[in-house]
């Protein structure tokens, strides 16, 4: 028995979407009409996806959110250690769902499943939504008989990083949007305020204090080209993501951030962080070293922090062990190598990378808050000298004009 999705009309003439369960196509459709529903589309819902990923829709088309993935695993985990059979669990979670995405991909999951495929492989068939660390480790907790534990971690792991991405997000808020607003601000005076207020110096037969005129060059020239500066700087922003693309350049600039003495430092933090708890979540569900390093290398957002994942792991799998592997790029922090090392030696991998990845985020924590520190201060005196220098820019001539009547 298969997952369909369906698009008919009802008795008003009005369009309807669906999924439903069946064993062909015709048998959908033979229920829809028995539902007084008139099918105009049945779809088996893994065709639909592949054909959406293929075509240009699929690269419209958003994947589940990080939250949901992770509430559906919470429920399913839930209802596997409950005792409950995995067919009917993954019923049970597309019905409590009132998203009718989650619900078509969980039904075509459990459509696989149906079929005699492992949870796994039945993940397989949304790549978009279940990436390869997550049907890693599912395939592994399958194997071993520890599925429910397995769904647990996975749960608590996504819902630790989206609370992660959520801290880092909010944090940047209050220095973007203050930046945002002081740019406004200092266009807005030097286009529409600053010209009416230098009229009054037109008739004036003397020279202005250079501060006056260079403000009202900067004042004219964003007049006269703003809307071409504006354009400009965003096809220089484009152009930079466009560039940012090929792999040669997105590793030299990388390379770049990483070396940065305050921000580089944050960067391999933070990804260490990342790269230390998606390598707990994997060693503890039994994945062999090997691919644990093959799958929790990709989760890094620098090119040369991957890069030396790939390079550790291909030097695991020649025998050597995995903190000497990784302690030869120099990329990672030296407190995650030694707890590797100490974990190695004890058998205590899992745990004491776990530990790291808590190090990390703390130290990452800190790391930000200081930088959010100096750099709000500094934006509001940025802000504040910037409109300092332009009142000051118009009161030069008005007190040299109190001189001159004098």
């Amino acid at each position: 028995m298969g997952a369909f999705e369906y698009t008919a009309l009802d008795g008003r003439g009005r369009q309807r979407r669906g999924t439903l369960e069946g064993e062909t196509p015709r048998q959908v459709r033979q229920r829809l009409r028995e539902q007084g529903l008139t099918p105009l589309a049945v779809e088996a819902v893994e065709r639909r996806e592949v054909r959406l990923r293929a075509g240009r829709a699929g690269l419209l088309r958003r994947g589940l959110g990080a939250t949901e993935v992770a509430l559906l695993t919470r429920q399913l985990a839930t209802l596997v250690r409950a005792g409950t059979p995995l067919a009917e669990a993954l019923t049970a979670v597309a019905e409590q769902s009132g998203r009718p995405r989650v619900r078509r991909v969980v039904l075509g999951v459990r459509a696989r499943v149906l079929e005699g495929h492992s949870l796994a492989a039945g993940l397989g068939a949304f790549p978009h939504v279940f990436p390869e660390l997550y049907r890693v480790t599912v395939e592994a907790g399958e194997q071993a008989g520890r599925l429910d534990g397995v769904l647990e971690g996975l749960a608590d792991y996504l819902e630790l990083r989206q609370q992660q991405r959520q801290k880092v997000t909010l944090a940047l808020v209050y220095p973007a949007l203050l930046t945002g607003v002081a740019v406004l601000i200092v266009a807005g005076l030097l286009t529409y305020v600053v010209p009416e207020v230098v009229q009054v110096f037109e008739h004036i037969h003397q020279q202005l204090p250079w501060l006056t005129r260079a403000l009202i060059a900067a004042s004219g020239f964003l007049q006269a080209h703003g809307a071409l500066l504006g354009g400009g700087l965003l096809a220089l922003w484009g152009l930079a993501l466009f560039l940012l693309r090929r792999p040669a350049l997105r590793r030299r600039w990388d390379g770049v951030i990483l070396r940065l003495p305050f921000v580089g430092r944050l960067v391999r933090g933070l990804n260490a962080g990342r790269f230390a708890r998606t390598l707990s979540i994997l060693t503890r569900s039994g994945v062999s070293a090997v691919e644990a390093l093959a799958v929790a290398g990709p989760v890094m957002g620098r090119a040369p922090l991957r890069a030396a994942v790939a390079e550790a792991a291909a030097r695991v799998r020649e025998g050597e062990s995995i903190h000497r592997a990784l302690g030869r790029s120099r990329l990672f922090p030296p407190m995650l190598i030694h707890l590797v090392a100490s974990g190695e030696g004890g058998g205590q991998l899992d745990a004491l990378l776990e530990r790291a990845a808590q190090y990390q985020e703390r130290e990452s924590d800190t790391l930000v808050a200081a930088l959010l520190g100096l750099l709000e201060p500094l934006l509001i005196l940025a802000m504040g000298g910037v409109v300092l220098a332009i009142v000051v820019a118009i009161l030069l001539p008005i007190f040299e004009l109190n001189q001159l009547v004098r």
